[in-house]
């Protein structure tokens, strides 16, 4: 972590979220039995919340609604939404 970087980790059952503020956007990871997602957001939060396959891999799909973005993360990852524990600085996320 450089010191520009401020994370919250959390973790739920077997998955891992980690909520990071870094170069220019915030972001929420999952990890869970080797997979990850990520949703990341741009630093001002009022940009459309991007779901990626990892911290730096690629995106997938672009969304308004933290809801929508975390549904899609819980499918790349294999549980169900109410399974994704959300560090407290990530739950203002979204449009």
């Amino acid at each position: 972590m450089t010191d520009h970087e401020a994370a919250t980790e959390l973790t739920a059952g077997d998955v891992t979220a980690r909520y990071v503020e870094a170069a220019g956007e915030r972001r929420l990871d999952f990890e869970r039995e080797g997979r990850t997602a990520s949703i990341a957001q741009n630093a001002d939060g009022y940009a459309m919340l991007k779901v990626r396959t990892g911290p730096e891999g690629d995106e997938l799909e672009r969304y308004y609604g933290f809801d929508m973005a975390l549904d899609h993360a819980a499918e790349l990852l294999g549980v169900g939404v109410n399974d994704l524990p959300v560090p407290d600085p990530a739950a203002d996320m979204g449009m």
